[in-house]
């Protein structure tokens, strides 16, 4: 199971990059350990706390001209880290 699928990069993300705090886009079935354990073997930092939240997905709909076509965006689970003071997390090293 790959536990950390992407980090997240917004605007509030970024200014609480600052703070020591990072987010990321997790497996659904990963709890605080597993994230934690993931975060600390990935990218060489230590963790202080995990926050998690799941959010559903949103009802989607289109309009075309063979008529309305409904969906789901998918459900996904999303992961606030704060590391150790001193250490940080660059996810613009590998671009």
């Amino acid at each position: 199971m790959n536990i950390l699928k992407k980090p997240l990069v917004t605007e509030k993300i970024s200014e609480q990059n600052e703070q020591g705090k990072y987010g990321f886009v997790v497996d659904r079935r990963a709890n605080k350990l597993q994230i934690r354990d993931a975060v600390e073997k990935m990218y060489g930092v230590t963790v202080d706390r995990v926050w998690t939240m799941n959010y559903q997905g949103k009802a989607k709909s289109r309009y075309t001209k063979s008529g309305v076509i409904s969906g789901k965006s998918p459900n996904f689970k999303k992961a606030i880290i704060k590391v150790a003071d001193g250490d940080i997390i660059d996810f613009y090293s590998n671009v």
